[in-house]
């Protein structure tokens, strides 16, 4: 009785789509001024340089374009490179942000012969998209790309801190900005779930609001596309749960010393050997390891035309930094020890017919991102990003945490390709687009058109 109580009140409380350019009091006009605000002290951003307003809170491309070079969102700190004496702005014009991050005390940078080259601050750069912060009510319990803040209060300040370049803001200002972060929606459908959860409905127990939407014949034939090829990862009434814990479960690897994953031989067959990590909810899917190919030439991705850093990382067991577990990504060797060529991502195998490679499940020269792994020193974690929630997707291109997916068309065609094929869920590989194309997918070209106009309505 209570549910359904909770579901009437969610469903009267969300008649209508909220508006990010209306200063109504339903997203709360204090809040979305401070979001706005630049505080004292600051390089002259403001939240919404970067979580532009009028492009879903995320950073396009577009936008970027659209601005001229005296705008404050144009500091060295996101150059392509801060220390030259005319500053350029590749990275940015894609729509990426450097984000400085500090090395666990049990990790090191290394090099390709596996010295420890670790800067004096202990920190490395990588460059990522900004995340929209619609629908965030119902999208934790942590935010960011890497799950490392665990409140909103908290991101706030350190976005301040580090991308508007500012000092400590008053705790009731980072409340107004959490207040109005928390009352930013994609739609009327993501404001309900979100009353829904915050009125204490249990997850399971929330309905999906797009049962009620009235769908095209593609739309349709779209969501039925969802649920086979998207949902196993981005289920439940949130969209960020993953709800197939056999596809999770093969996702988490044991790891040789030397990156590599350990294989056990099972009726003939090469087996990889599973670490346990049961409440782990960030996956390392394989798009780091496509953001590597795309910056050796490989692979057209939409990011493939800047410079992303290339780097290798020491595990050990403790902060002393003494004993090390294992070195990620493994430098790409055959049986017999000799190197793969740079580019070559034919995978070797042992002499017993099991590949050779490591937790990205291909062959890697570098990472051009730890991903989770930097946040919690677990080789485990090695590429691993958060599960985003997914309605509004389509106004916050481009896609992935390096923004190398410039459509949900390319998206589809990522995962199709690269993703699907895992064998955990059921959809082997056995489609073309056309005669003469070189990769063989899980979808046909009509099921990703069909599932791209569904996502555009989610």
């Amino acid at each position: 009785m209570r549910s359904t109580i909770v579901l009437c009140l969610a469903l009267s409380a969300c008649v209508d789509q909220p508006d990010l350019t209306d200063d109504s009091a339903q997203l709360g006009a204090s809040g979305r001024q401070r979001f706005e605000h630049v505080f004292a002290g600051t390089n002259g951003r403001s939240c919404a340089s970067c979580h532009v307003l009028s492009d879903a809170t995320s950073l396009t491309p577009a936008h970027v374009a659209s601005l001229d070079r005296s705008d404050p969102l144009f500091q060295r700190i996101d150059a392509d490179d801060p220390s030259a004496a005319v500053p350029t702005y590749r990275h940015l014009e894609k729509g990426l942000i450097r984000v400085t991050l500090a090395l666990p005390p049990n990790m090191d940078v290394i090099d390709g012969n596996g010295n420890v080259v670790t800067n004096a601050a202990r920190t490395i750069d990588v460059w990522r998209g900004v995340p929209t912060v619609e629908n965030v009510a119902y999208s934790g319990p942590t935010f960011q790309l890497d799950g490392r803040e665990t409140n909103l209060r908290a991101q706030a300040q350190s976005a301040i801190t580090a991308h508007a370049q500012g000092g400590t803001v008053a705790q009731a200002h980072l409340s107004q900005i959490e207040q109005f972060e928390l009352a930013t929606f994609s739609s009327a459908r993501a404001a309900f779930v979100a009353t829904l959860a915050q009125a204490g409905v249990e997850e399971s127990d929330i309905p999906m609001p797009e049962d009620w939407l009235v769908l095209s014949n593609a739309e349709r034939r779209g969501r039925a596309v969802f649920d086979k090829a998207c949902a196993a990862c981005h289920g439940g009434a949130t969209t960020h749960r993953i709800t197939n814990r056999a596809v999770h479960d093969q996702l988490f690897f044991q790891l040789h010393p030397d990156g590599n994953i350990i294989y056990d031989i099972v009726g003939g067959q090469p087996v990889p050997r599973l670490a346990s990590r049961p409440t782990d909810e960030f996956l390392n899917i394989g798009i780091g390891l496509l953001s590597g190919y795309g910056q050796l030439g490989a692979l057209p991705i939409g990011n493939a035309d800047v410079e992303l850093p290339r780097y290798r990382f020491r595990f050990y067991t403790d902060g002393s930094r003494q004993t090390a577990v294992t070195d990620l990504p493994p430098i790409p060797r055959r049986a017999d020890g000799t190197p793969v060529d740079l580019g070559d991502l034919n995978v070797p195998v042992d002499e017993r017919g099991a590949p050779i490679f490591g937790p990205s499940l291909g062959v890697q020269w570098f990472s051009t991102d730890p991903g989770r792994a930097i946040i919690t020193g677990d080789p485990v974690d090695f590429e691993a990003f958060d599960v985003p929630q997914l309605r509004g997707i389509a106004r916050t291109a481009p896609y992935f945490h390096d923004n190398q997916a410039a459509t949900l068309a390319d998206v589809a065609d990522t995962y199709s390709r690269f993703i699907l094929p895992f064998p955990a869920l059921g959809l082997p590989p056995i489609y073309r687009d056309s005669p003469d194309s070189p990769f063989v997918e899980s979808l046909t070209l009509a099921e990703k058109q069909d599932l791209v106009a569904f996502l555009q309505r989610l």
